[in-house]
């Protein structure tokens, strides 16, 4: 070891494609990282479910081991990475490792977000860093800027795509004409959907980064059980279809905002216009789109998961705890107050919507339909025939309605099923601006 050099050891916890992609990161860059930051960093461990299973490491000296309770005890660990993932028991040993007095960097957004403040507090005890860049967005630094570079501004709105996977499925229906279960069958063969998809294609993953973003973005404890949700298993073709000859993208959105002492915060599938920048990320890409009162707009871009892009962030994260281990400085923690905030109901929500029902095709439809809408004071936008089935004697109308309140439309789409000229109420979608305020 050089003089002035201080050696880092690491443990890893878990090694699936994110903890394979650090591991990789730290060997091949070691060197590198030594001449730049004054620390060697050394992988001691690396912890497993299956010490039996086969596994082909880069490169490593590290004890690979099943037992936590040994990198536990082992005082020379500085930093525990955890890239585990889900709640426990990943929390229990992000909790123990601090209180043992090692730093932890994680890419744990379901820890994280579920638990962050009670974390934030043990790492302030323990005088230990607890660091998350890769929990949302992957490679995109979002959290660093929310919570630092930000910090003159209040923050006042976030709208993101934070979801790889359903934006790679909403992508291919959108240009590829392709039904949900032909999309999403892609995104499994491709590796970019797990074989239970429920967590993406739900929105439940995009409601842990949301709240860890709103959490930092307005110095509140939002919690996933805060955030209105709604998933993309129920949009079809014809959405798309729709969608497009109205001049708009179909994207699930994240939003956050906060409007006098209230925070509105959900994710949901919108339609976007198609000139906004949001609805022209595509693929497995993210997007995070954020409005402070002094910087204005601010648009975060880049892919938001994959094993090199999250290990970026990760190995990020562990540069920076390194760097204060060598210079013994004090840790830096995110501003995460807890202070409880009001949540706006989804039913006070003021909004532009999308609605397509199937109707019998006969005189009188339009009219019905009108009067109900109209008694609950929502104005129409547009109403169009769209296809015809003359077997079944039905037809499919779309109906754009000018901002009306959340509640007064559930009403009205509650009146409008009973109706006999109605056969089915399909998709509703709220229509969301392209800006960010």
């Amino acid at each position: 070891m050089s003089k002035g050099t201080r050696s880092i050891k690491i443990a890893i916890l878990g090694l699936g494609v994110v903890g394979n992609g650090v591991l990789e990161t730290l060997t091949y860059k070691k060197n590198a990282f030594k001449d730049q930051f004054a620390s060697e960093l050394d992988v001691s461990y690396i912890l497993v479910k299956d010490l039996n299973k086969p596994r082909e490491l880069y490169s490593s000296n590290a004890l690979i081991t099943d037992d936590y309770e040994r990198i536990l005890s082992d005082d020379s660990v500085d930093i525990v990475v955890e890239v585990m993932g889900g709640d426990q028991p990943a929390f229990d040993y992000i909790k123990r490792a601090m209180e043992n007095g090692k730093s932890v960097v994680t890419a744990n957004k379901e820890v994280i977000s579920k638990h962050g403040q009670e974390l934030m507090s043990i790492a302030s005890i323990n005088g230990v860093h607890l660091l998350f860049e890769a929990s949302v967005g992957g490679g995109i630094p979002i959290i660093r800027p929310l919570s630092k570079d930000l910090n003159a501004n209040d923050v006042d709105a976030i709208r993101s795509i934070i979801n790889g996977t359903t934006n790679y499925i909403l992508t291919n229906m959108t240009y590829m004409g392709s039904t949900f279960a032909e999309a999403l069958d892609e995104a499994q063969t491709l590796g970019y959907a797990e074989s239970d998809p429920t967590n993406d294609v739900e929105g439940i993953d995009a409601v842990y980064k949301l709240s860890i973003m709103a959490s930092l973005a307005f110095r509140s404890q939002i919690l996933p059980q805060d955030v209105y949700r709604e998933g993309i298993s129920n949009l079809t073709a014809n959405d798309f279809k729709y969608a497009k000859e109205l001049g708009y993208v179909i994207k699930l959105m994240a939003i956050a905002k906060r409007q006098d002492s209230e925070i509105d915060i959900r994710v949901h599938p919108s339609l976007l216009p198609e000139e906004a920048p949001l609805a022209k990320v595509n693929g497995v890409y993210n997007a995070i789109q954020v409005h402070g009162d002094l910087v204005g707009h601010v648009l975060f871009h880049g892919q938001g998961a994959g094993g090199n892009a999250t290990a970026s962030a990760v190995v990020g994260d562990i540069i920076d705890v390194s760097g204060d281990l060598v210079r013994n400085a004090n840790p830096v923690s995110y501003i995460w107050n807890g202070k409880e905030s009001s949540i706006r109901s989804i039913a006070e929500l003021v909004s532009r919507y999308y609605i397509r029902l199937t109707v019998e095709d006969r005189p009188g439809v339009m009219a019905k339909l009108t009067d109900v809408l109209g008694s609950k004071a929502i104005s129409i936008a547009s109403i169009i025939q769209k296809e015809s089935d003359t077997s079944l004697n039905s037809a499919e109308l779309v109906i754009t309605t000018h901002p009306s309140k959340e509640a007064d439309v559930q009403d009205a789409l509650n009146d409008i099923s009973e109706l006999d000229v109605v056969k089915s109420i399909g998709s509703i979608i709220r229509i969301e601006s392209g800006s960010a305020d």
